[in-house]
């Protein structure tokens, strides 16, 4: 039998994007890729004081709920900020939090 969820599809997906947004670093990376095309990996690795294994991960969550999409142009990563999905993000906060 399966399990009823009491979860709308909204506050589920409103969910999974405040998680990955849910750390500084990923918050910078957003507002960078906001404002912008695209940028490289090893751009952001510059940018930012933190290894780029731990970069990485973080592309990985922001990547995996849908905010970011990356490319791959041999022998870096062009990440651009999916507009899509974060429009979809800025309405369910938006509409959430009553504003």
């Amino acid at each position: 039998m399966a399990e009823e969820t009491v979860f709308t599809e909204k506050q589920q997906k409103a969910a999974r994007y405040a998680k990955a947004m849910g750390h500084p670093v990923r918050m910078y990376v957003l507002e960078l890729l906001s404002n912008q095309s695209c940028c490289y990996s090893g751009n952001l690795s510059d940018e930012l004081p933190i290894a780029k294994s731990t970069l990485s991960q973080h592309l990985k969550e922001l990547k995996d709920a849908g905010l970011i999409q990356g490319e791959i142009e041999a022998p870096r990563v062009k990440y651009c900020i999916n507009r899509a999905n974060w429009k979809e993000a800025q309405l369910l906060f938006k509409e959430f939090l009553k504003i």
